[in-house]
């Protein structure tokens, strides 16, 4: 081919050419004023354009990824703080029409494949950290790696060998089959944790099925515990199990005879509940018996005594949700209401009638908008706003924040639905209908409507139907709360988490540190209170009667701290092992984390419930810096042993209290562990 333009890969000396402009680009970049920055970046973003463009450019790119991220080419943008990127969305942007967007997102993953291997030793983000992401990033683009081209990449042009370049890359250096066998293990490891948002789950097994569908696609070994993920979502029973599209499975539960259906029943319902995912196929059967054969209801729910008996004190009440709010778009409903029956809370007086008052509301303009925006226009946005009460009030502690800092409100949330009902769907009617939720604080009335703002200058729509709805006012109220304590001494938490979560929360406050510094305070003394507080061992085996707020201070897997962080504090217990250990809930999505020092979140293997994280109580205990409590029943402080208040302290020196050493502090240096 005669054409050595720079689109087209040419001799390696026009690369190695290309790489030498680039290298200039970027030190002139380094060098400019702000003024002329756009320039000169323009003219980097182009270089980098014409060398990935050639199958062998990513090495050259990624070798130049620590001097191109310091020159400024992610600075002011999405892609500035790589801890807080989402794999998610990465699809969008290398499959974007906009050569820059392509380029970008390019750079920033060659610029994490650099850190995993070593070559970048990045301040905001650890090896394991990027090497988590890189493989959610190929997962999620597996069509991309394998060169699968849809319309999107068409839409391109020669774009698209840009990212598909740069996936393929990530890959060659990752290892293809560590990816998709690395995938199914994540997909397993969150199913576990039970969310309610279950989306990005599914396009990754979405993308899978795909994958070993397609006959020039060779995945080797790899995948091979793919089968239950994918049978649940797209065959999980005989009659479906070749995916046959809604229509002809309809067709074919009309012929379908009483011992056929009975086993269908119970197929749908092993798949829910071993997987915590729900096929489109189990909607349509739902709803087909209702008509006829609602006596396998139960079955098909997969229901004990408890919920059966459940579910026929509220039958038409029950019938009535599944009519209006669960379809073959909104079949997750059905496992969000297989769990709100177990949990028999349609026997307190006011959630049955607040049930029903939801399987009618009239929703406004603004919330209506929302979930169009959010989800589409098929089904109503009403049966969307169902599905994710039946979803929250099943798995009050499946709720997640999002991309969004409003832990406070998903905390919230949570703790309504796990503990008040019927009070968080007043909050959904009240949001959902009138667009505005209107609290007190100390007897002040607090509205959605009037607050100046929130902590979130804009709610995302990667949430939950009943999170999207609400949030957005909850987190306003709670902005405007904060700001009726200005001027107050101490941290405003101590008002405005008893106002904002409701009587149950403790009126007593401790906090560990001076917010006027930001250095520890009284470090001792907090340890010994929450040890009287809370451990069965020194506050006379009294169990937590209500999930109480708490705050603790997060650190990454190299103990830096990241931020102070809302949580709530579910139970304390002992673990199968016989080790006492603290089970909380935590809204940030993903509740197995490591914060460094050994100090690794369990959410499954030492008695976690569903969603439920855990840690040692002595680990616990060196990552809070507020809890509340009932100060009616504080008692003495714990005569916690030395050696066990000594390990609790250290822990906290070397991680989030490092720098947060008091002025005062008379010792030479932090306590050590023994």
């Amino acid at each position: 081919m005669n054409d050595q333009s720079s689109d087209h890969a040419g001799p390696a000396t026009d690369l190695h050419g290309l790489a030498h402009k680039l290298d200039d680009a970027i030190r002139a970049l380094d060098e400019s004023e702000s003024l002329a920055r756009f320039g000169k970046l323009t003219l980097v973003f182009e270089l980098v354009r014409q060398i990935l463009v050639q199958p062998e450019g990513c090495a050259f790119v990624e070798a130049r990824a620590e001097r191109l991220e310091k020159a400024g080419v992610f600075t002011g943008s999405d892609w500035a703080e790589p801890a807080t990127l989402l794999p998610s969305l990465t699809t969008h942007s290398l499959q974007s029409p906009n050569a820059d967007t392509v380029v970008i997102e390019a750079l920033s993953e060659l610029r994490l494949l650099a850190v995993v291997r070593g070559a970048y030793l990045h301040p905001l983000v650890s090896a394991e950290q990027a090497r988590d992401y890189l493989t959610q990033v190929l997962a999620i683009n597996l069509g991309l790696l394998f060169g699968m081209a849809g319309e999107a990449e068409r839409e391109q042009g020669k774009l698209a060998l840009i990212s598909q370049h740069v996936v393929q890359h990530v890959a060659e250096h990752i290892g293809y089959e560590h990816v998709i066998d690395s995938l199914i293990e994540e997909i397993w490891r969150i199913l576990q944790q039970r969310p309610i948002q279950v989306g990005d789950a599914r396009k990754m097994i979405t993308q899978i099925a795909i994958c070993r569908a397609e006959p020039n696609v060779d995945l080797g070994n790899a995948g091979r515990g793919a089968d239950r993920l994918i049978s649940s979502l797209y065959g999980p029973t005989r009659a479906c199990s070749e995916d046959p599209g809604i229509v002809v499975y309809q067709q074919r539960l009309e012929s379908m005879d009483g011992p056929t259906l009975q086993n269908e029943a119970t197929g749908f319902a092993r798949s829910m509940h071993d997987t915590g995912l729900v096929s489109p196929y189990h909607a349509c059967f739902v709803r087909y018996i209702l008509e006829g054969q609602d006596y396998l209801l139960s079955e098909a729910l997969g229901l004990s005594s408890t919920g059966r008996d459940c579910m026929m004190c509220y039958r038409e009440l029950v019938y009535a949700l599944i009519t209006e709010g669960v379809f073959p778009e909104t079949a997750q409903g059905l496992y969000g209401l297989a769990l709100m029956l177990e949990r028999g809370i349609l026997y307190q007086p006011p959630v049955a009638p607040a049930l029903w008052r939801q399987a009618r509301l009239n929703l406004c303009p603004e919330a209506r908008e929302r979930l169009q925006l959010a989800y589409g226009y098929q089904p109503q946005a009403g049966a969307w706003l169902i599905q994710g009460v039946l979803n929250m009030l099943g798995q009050p502690l499946g709720v997640g924040q999002g991309n969004n800092p409003t832990c406070q409100s998903a905390r919230a949330l949570s703790m309504w639905a796990y503990n008040d009902p019927d009070y968080l769907l007043q909050m959904v009617a009240w949001a959902a209908r009138d667009n505005e939720i209107v609290m007190h604080f100390e007897g002040q009335p607090v509205s959605s409507t009037q607050s100046l703002g929130g902590v979130a200058s804009e709610v995302t729509l990667d949430l939950d139907p009943v999170s999207l709805v609400v949030v957005p006012h909850l987190d306003r109220v709670y902005g405007e709360m904060g700001r009726m304590c200005i001027g107050r001494e101490g941290d405003p938490h101590r008002w405005v988490n008893p106002e904002f979560h409701g009587w149950s929360a403790g009126r007593g406050f401790a906090i560990n540190v001076d917010v006027a510094t930001g250095n520890l305070q009284d470090l001792e003394g907090f340890i010994r209170h929450f040890y009287a507080s809370y451990h069965p061992y020194y506050n006379g085996n009294q169990p937590l009667i209500h999930p109480q707020p708490a705050g603790i201070a997060v650190t990454d897997r190299a103990a830096r701290f990241i931020g102070w962080h809302a949580i709530t504090i579910l139970r304390i217990a002992l673990d199968p092992e016989g080790e006492m250990r603290a089970y909380f809930y935590n809204p940030n999505n993903d509740s197995g984390q490591n914060w460094a020092d050994d100090v690794h979140v369990s959410t499954e293997g030492m008695g976690e419930r569903f969603g439920e994280a855990s840690l040692p109580f002595e680990q616990f205990t060196s990552r809070l810096y507020i809890f509340h409590f009932d100060p009616l029943e504080r008692g003495e402080p714990a005569d916690v042993g030395e050696e066990e208040l000594k390990r609790v302290m250290a822990r906290v020196y070397r991680s989030w209290g490092e720098d947060r050493m008091p002025v005062n502090h008379l010792q030479a240096e932090p306590p050590q562990a023994e």
